[in-house]
This record gives structure tokens, C-alpha cells and sequence, in this order.
């Protein structure tokens, strides 16, 4: 297990810095600390977590790659204002690492992202002085001239603090920084040390994470010092460009600012006081541009300056109609405290039992869940590409990491949220011709897999048809949508759809083939992908009573047998045959070592994108992807021998580290043992990856979050559950709590699990007391150990397991206790 440094470390930040940051941030650790000591003292009954925002640790994995957002947003909310640094892993924005400095405070972030550094705009700065004489004129306002180290704590970490809508900082200039947010403005404190005499503060306009702007444009005004402004950037893993406009206005905090003693543009370290627009000064292509003010100090008590800034990618105009919409007070507390409500609300819809579960278990858990919630985000009324009265999400970075769980997690307590994301996708659909896939701020990003929004909006129909109208979400214009990826082909299939044309003709995609409209790559991971795509699509023509199309494109959804080559071993493992392999178009194989792209690969290839890269696989090994078509698996047991060599495989998987932690397309093989009748073996090893690659330390995870697709990975472990998108049933496991409750609100039902003879978790996932030996639902004996339906869910069922520690148990008595498969019926 990586250690848990976050126990010490964001405690201690709270703790010990209680002196330097205030009661803000150590009320993060009191609220913790006494829910905990309920857990440890009270009956199961009083042992729910009544403030669940108390337990999230924001910091999770904000070192070692996992690209974390720790600053202050609302569920889904468009701005996410948080710290940026000049750590060469800043995606978003903070690394807890204290030897990187502090750059700015930047308005737009994504949660965990890889690619180019994504977003973080218009950042904002403070000194307390400049320079030796300390003027204007010498005040270093490029991003590398201003940056500073942050204040480090005795233990060795920064002394950051934050909690759900809210970060702080001190910065060691003695400057203390304050953060919150509401949709789409954010609202700055900074606090300036005694004896300030000129407290100055920096609005960039240009520093982007990519440092990428063109066109910049700015003005203040020197009696108000509102600065409006805006330029455009670089998308982050896309060919596109995007433009985006803020607008800043100052206000004392407690007391009257008054007009800046002086103010001025500034370009690169050059400020130029007396300016009011860029047009005063010699700028070129890519100029670091912004402006400078200079107040005058409280004299009656701390200089505390409230900085709020509205964003918008319409208009200046619409960044300040914006912020005076939703912040017209400057209340930063009234601001804080209205998020933090939102995401207790929010949280509080899953309910877990604390008692004999150690609390870093429980703060996991919780600190998953609210990473499932930053992304996509509600651009609504932010669209600049087309008028619509729909709502309109973006950041959609990408559905490939996220249709897996992300979505089927957001479906037991959050649909109305889910149902206006479909809204959203759909009338993206209707004015670009495909759903989107992979997308920021506006721009269209690269598509990693197939069509991934099929299974996306699909899982929303598969669960929720019933609903769908009162949820705004119009049946026949979402199966349009979703029979636009599956027939139409794009001019660019590699940004929207898919290569629509080659795959119905052959029934898989072709290494050998070369077309205008997107590179010849991944084609091997993009025909298992189309497969499961179709699959989806199935399944909602099925409930529209589209029979014909429900058997097209279920039979479609068999085309991943066709890169089935059974003739390809394993090196040195004759006893491991058969693997998806890339095939030429006139149905020759060609050869990929089922090594590639594994730590065991004698090339050391990685399969990112690369249009050079014709071994047909992206992110992921052969031997990764020959366990991927999560509709048949029983095919694939068929296709690799049998349940007993299936079982021999997936050990081997594991026992040679084949098994990556770090990416998607491995997130379902520790429950596939489920379909080998061994779910026990699934238990153990689900656990195992919690317990190895999962924790609350800032090096928690072991990859990217990607968009909250971890998060919600772990979430659904812990929960004791796995999804499979677009289908009505749920693997199953033992949760890490005596008891754990979904309420749903457009149900209007709450859905419990209990373990009857939980005796908590063992801390190494190894053997326990966790099996589940059997299953009743409102008190019936349910015919699976390995799965429940989706009718549970929406009857609000109790759902009881018993628990042993024989990891033997089968999935139950007769064949219709295994998980379904399309092969053998299951979704007839």
C-alpha cells in the first residue's frame, strides 16, 4: 500500500496551521474528527455520516500523476478556482509537493486529466511590495518573475487547507489566500500581513497552463479597477482553439477599498502605470499581458481586498452580468457556505455506516464520491457555438475513462443531474451531427476508444425510460442520436463518431486500411469498443419495441470475436492461447506481442495516441484487451477454454502484474471471475487493488483520475458493487460498511445493503470475514451471489448479505445465478 501521508499531512495542515490559517481550516479537521469519534462510540443507528462533506480530503492524489482538483467548485460547476503551480504536473493547477511555487490563482480547471495542461485562466497575484524601492514599476508580474514558495508546515507539507468549496493557502510573502466559488464566478480573499503599505494585486489575462493565448484583449478602469478582458487558447488534447472573457472587480473586505492609488497594463515584467488598455503597449504575438493595481491599506485593521471575477466564453459583458448575478454581495462566507450546503446535500444521498471501519475507509470513500461530481461541467448558458435553450455541459475529458462507471455511479442517487447531461449530449448531437466525446471548453478533443457516449446516454434510458419524460429527456430524439455514431461516418472520425463505414462492411476494424477522414490506429481497442457501443444501442431499441434494430445491433455486438485470433500464445505460456489481434482486410491476422504495451514489453511501447501506432491497441495491453467485452464474457470464457484456463488467465493477469491499476480498460478484470462461477476470487482481488493502489494520501492514486472515472472505480468497490453501462443489473460484492444506503430522488426511494456479519475489512484485501454466501431482497432469498437487478434500486429494496470467510462460495444453485451474457440469453 502507498503511504498514507494525507493522515499526517492534511490533518497537520489543518492542525498545526491553525495559527497561520485561522479556524477555516482546522473547523475542516473538528468537523472530521467528530464524526469519527460517533463511529468508534454510538450505536450502528447513530453512526451515519451526517456532515458527509466533513469527509472528503481534497487533496487525494495531487502528486505522483493523479492531476486532482483541490480548489473550490460546486457540483459540476463551471468554474473551479483553485492555486496553479509550476510543477510539471500541474493539469490542475496544484501539486502538494512544497518545493513547487505558487504562480497564481486561476479561475477554470479539470480534475485529473492528462494531455496538455487544460484551462487555468485568468490568474490573479498579490505582493505586498516590489522590488527594492518597492514601486510600481518594479513590481515582477510575469508568471516566472512572480511566482513564490508556499508557507511549509513543521511536518514538511504546505500549509494548504481545503473542503468542499472552499481552499486556502499562505504564501511566503505572508500573504494569506482564500477561495470559493459559484458556478460560474469565483470570489478571492487576500489577506495582506501587518504593515502592508502598498497591497497590489495582478489580474493575468494571458497565462493559460499551455501559455498558449492569441488575440488578447483588456481594459480597466482606473477609478473602479474592474478589469474586463479576454483572449484565445489552445485547446488541451485537441487540434482546436477556444475564447473565453472574464471580469474582475475589487471590493474591501469590511471596508471601503476606495479607487487604486494606481494602476497600469503590464506586459511580461514591464508595468506600465497610466495605462488602461493593451493597445498602450508594444506587444507581440504571445506576450504575457495583464494589469496592476495598487491599494491604499486598511487603517483601521487588516487589508483583506475580495477579489470577484465572473467568466464567460460569450462575452466580457456576460462575464460580469455573471458575477453580479451570482456573487452581487462579495459575502465570501455566505458564498462558502451556500457550496459546502450543496455538496452535503449531494453527499449526503449515500449513507454509509462508520462503525468497525477505519475512518481513512470512510474518508475514501467519500473523497471518491465527490470526485465524480467535478466533471462534466454545466456550461449551460455558456455555449458560444449555437442558441439553445437546453442545458449545455462540457468538459467531457473523456467519455472513454468515464462511461465505464462514472455514470452508472451517478444513476443510483443523482438522475436529474445525469438526465440533463443526456439533454446536453443530445443537442450537441443535433447541431454537430455526433455525440460528443471528448471535449473542453468547447473545443473538440481526440477520441481515445469507439463512440463512448453510446453507452452513456444508453445507461441513462436502460434505467431511467420510465422517467425520461418528466426528466426533460425526448426518447426518439436520444435513439437518433445514438443511430447517428452507429451509421453515419464523420469527416473526422478521430474528434466525433466512429469509422462507420469499414466496420459494417467487415465487422471489424482493418490494419491495412487507409482513409482521409482519421488516422489507422487503435484498431483492435476501437472494434471491441464499437462492439460494446452497439451492444448499448440494443438494448434501448429494445425498450422502444424496436425489434429489428435490437437484433441488428445486438448481432453487431458480436463483431469482437472477429479479432479473436485463437492461434496466438503467450510467450513461453503455450497453456494461454488465443488473443484479439489486429487483421488485415482481406482477414489475414497480423501480430501484436500480447505484451505490448505492458511493463513487461520488450519494445517499452506505451500505445498512446500516435498515428505511426498500427499495433491496433491504445492504453493497454492484448492480454488487457482479450478480457474486454463486458456484454459476452461468457464467449470469452468459451474463446479462451473453458471456466478453469479462464481462471488460470486472469490469476496470471494478476500474478504478473499484467494488470494496470493505473488505466481503464483493466477496471472490470478483478470482478470477472464472477462469470467463473468463483465470485469469491472477484472479492479478493477487488480488495487487493483497493488496499495496493488506493488511499487518502496525496499520492493516493496511482494514475490520472480522469475526470473523476477513479473515482468513481473506487467508490463503486467500496460500495461493493460493479456496473456494467446499459443493462439493468449490478455485480456484487461486500461493501467496506455494515451498511450503505442510495436515495434517489426522482425514485423517491433509499436502497440499503447490509452485511449481515460484517467483522470489518482486512487491511491487506487478503481473506476476512467479506464473502458473500448469500442474498435476500426484502427479506427473499434472491437466486445470485454474484449479481442483483436494477428493480432493487428502484423499489427501494433492503438488500441483505451474509457474510463468510470461505472464499469457495459459488454464485449460487442453478446456471441463472451467473451474470448474464448475450451468448448465453441473458439479454434476450
Amino acid at each position: 500500500m502507498l503511504p498514507l501521508l494525507v493522515v499526517v499531512g492534511i490533518a497537520a495542515v489543518a492542525a498545526q496551521g491553525t495559527a497561520l490559517v485561522s479556524a477555516a481550516a482546522s473547523s475542516v479537521v473538528r468537523g472530521s474528527t467528530s464524526v469519527i469519534a460517533v463511529a468508534q462510540n454510538a450505536s450502528p443507528s447513530a453512526a451515519f455520516v451526517r456532515d458527509a462533506a466533513s469527509r472528503v480530503n481534497l487533496f487525494v492524489g495531487t502528486t505522483n500523476g493523479g492531476h486532482t482538483f483541490p480548489g473550490a467548485t460546486v457540483p459540476h460547476g463551471m468554474v473551479k478556482v483553485g492555486m496553479d503551480t509550476d510543477s510539471p504536473g500541474n493539469h490542475a493547477g496544484y501539486d502538494a509537493n512544497p518545493i513547487f511555487n505558487a504562480t497564481g490563482f486561476s479561475q477554470l480547471h479539470d480534475d485529473g486529466t492528462g494531455g496538455a495542461v487544460p484551462l487555468s485562466l485568468f490568474k490573479l497575484w498579490a505582493f505586498t511590495s516590489c522590488g527594492v524601492g518597492n514601486t510600481f514599476e518594479e513590481c515582477q508580474t510575469s508568471i516566472n518573475g512572480r511566482k513564490t514558495l508556499r508557507k511549509v508546515l513543521a511536518d514538511g507539507t504546505p500549509d494548504d487547507a481545503a473542503e468542499p468549496g472552499y481552499f486556502a493557502t499562505n504564501l511566503s510573502t505572508g500573504i494569506r489566500v482564500e477561495l470559493t466559488s459559484t458556478r460560474r464566478a469565483a470570489l478571492h480573499r487576500y489577506t495582506f500581513p501587518a504593515g502592508t503599505k502598498t497591497p497590489r494585486l495582478v489580474v493575468d489575462i494571458t497565462n493559460d497552463g499551455q501559455m498558449s493565448s492569441t488575440d488578447p484583449s483588456m481594459d480597466l478602469d482606473p477609478d473602479t479597477a474592474r478589469v474586463t478582458g479576454g483572449a484565445h487558447f489552445e485547446a488541451s488534447f485537441g487540434p482546436g482553439r477556444y475564447q473565453a472573457f472574464t471580469c474582475v472587480d475589487f471590493k474591501g473586505d469590511g471596508y471601503d477599498l476606495g479607487a487604486p492609488t494606481e494602476f497600469g497594463a503590464w506586459l511580461a515584467d514591464f508595468p506600465v502605470k497610466q495605462t488602461v488598455t493593451l493597445t498602450q503597449l508594444y506587444t507581440s504575438f504571445t506576450d504575457q499581458l495583464g494589469a496592476l493595481f495598487t491599494f491604499a491599506p486598511n487603517g483601521n485593521g487588516t487589508t483583506s481586498i475580495l477579489a470577484r471575477v465572473g467568466v464567460s466564453f460569450i462575452s466580457s459583458e456576460q462575464a460580469c452580468s455573471n458575477a453580479e448575478e451570482e456573487i452581487p454581495d462579495f459575502d465570501f462566507e455566505r458564498v462558502r457556505s451556500t457550496s459546502r450546503a450543496q455538496w452535503n446535500e449531494l453527499l449526503g444521498r449515500v449513507q454509509v455506516d462508520t462503525s468497525d471501519v477505519d475512518p481513512e475507509i470512510v474518508d475514501l470513500f467519500y473523497s471518491s464520491f465527490y470526485r465524480t461530481h467535478l466533471s462534466p461541467a454545466d456550461y449551460t448558458g455558456e455555449n458560444p457555438l449555437w442558441n439553445s435553450t437546453e442545458p449545455y455541459y462540457d468538459s467531457f475529458y473523456c467519455n472513454w475513462d468515464t462511461y465505464r462507471t462514472l455514470y452508472s455511479f451517478m444513476a443510483l442517487h443523482d438522475p436529474a443531474t445525469f438526465a440533463r447531461i443526456v439533454r446536453g449530449m443530445i443537442n450537441i448531437q443535433q447541431h454537430e451531427g455526433w455525440l460528443p466525446e471528448c471535449r473542453g471548453a468547447t473545443a473538440k478533443h481526440y477520441i481515445q476508444g469507439g463512440s463512448n457516449g453510446d453507452p452513456i446516454i444508453a445507461e441513462f434510458f436502460v434505467k431511467f425510460h420510465e422517467h425520461a419524460k418528466e426528466l426533460g429527456v425526448p426518447s426518439d430524439a436520444l435513439y437518433n442520436a445514438l443511430l447517428a455514431d452507429a451509421e453515419l461516418q464523420p469527416p473526422d472520425w478521430d474528434l466525433q463518431g466512429r469509422q462507420v463505414n469499414i466496420w459494417k462492411k467487415l465487422g471489424y476494424i482493418p490494419s491495412d486500411v487507409w482513409e482521409r477522414s482519421g488516422t489507422n490506429s487503435k484498431q483492435v481497442s476501437r472494434t471491441l469498443e464499437y462492439a460494446f457501443d452497439d451492444f448499448t444501442i440494443s438494448q434501448v431499441a429494445k425498450i422502444l419495441g424496436k425489434a429489428d434494430d435490437a437484433r441488428k445491433y445486438a448481432e453487431r455486438s458480436k463483431n469482437f470475436a472477429n479479432v479473436w485470433n485463437p492461434n496466438v500464445t503467450f510467450p513461453g505460456k503455450n497453456d494461454i492461447a488465443g488473443f484479439m489481434q489486429p487483421r488485415f482486410a482481406n482477414g489475414v491476422f497480423n501480430f501484436t506481442d500480447p505484451r505490448h504495451c505492458s511493463i513487461h514489453d520488450p519494445l517499452q511501447a506505451t500505445c498512446f495516441l500516435n498515428a505511426q501506432n498500427h499495433d491496433g491497441f491504445y492504453e493497454g495491453a492484448p492480454i488487457v484487451y482479450s478480457q474486454y467485452a463486458p456484454h459476452d464474457t461468457a464467449k470469452l470464457i468459451a474463446l479462451q477454454g473453458g471456466r478453469e484456463k479462464f481462471v488460470s488467465r486472469l490469476n496470471f493477469i494478476f500474478e504478473q502484474n499484467y494488470f494496470d491499476s493505473t488505466d481503464e480498460p483493466s477496471q472490470q478484470i478483478p470482478f470477472m471471475y464472477h462469470y467463473a462461477n468463483q465470485p469469491g476470487l472477484s472479492t479478493q482481488r477487488a480488495r487487493q487493488v483497493i488496499a495496493e493502489f488506493y488511499n487518502t494520501s496525496v499520492n493516493g492514486l496511482p494514475g490520472n483520475d480522469d475526470s473523476g472515472a477513479m473515482g468513481s472505480y473506487v467508490a463503486f468497490y467500496l460500495a461493493g458493487l460493479y456496473p456494467l453501462p446499459a443493462t439493468r443489473q449490478f455485480l456484487i460484492s461486500s461493501p467496506y460498511f455494515r451498511e450503505i444506503s442510495f436515495q434517489n430522488p426522482v425514485l423517491k426511494t433509499t436502497t440499503t445493503i447490509r452485511s449481515d456479519g460484517f467483522r470489518g475489512n482486512p487491511k491487506s484485501g487478503t481473506g476476512g470475514h467479506v464473502f458473500v454466501k448469500s442474498v435476500k431482497i426484502d427479506g427473499k432469498p434472491w437466486k445470485s451471489n454474484c449479481f442483483i437487478e436494477w428493480d432493487a434500486f428502484t423499489r427501494g429494496s433492503l438488500i441483505e448479505f451474509e457474510l463468510t470467510d470461505s472464499i469457495n462460495i459459488p454464485c449460487g444453485a442453478n446456471t441463472d445465478a451467473i451474470p448474464p451474457s448475450l451468448s448465453t440469453g441473458g439479454y434476450d
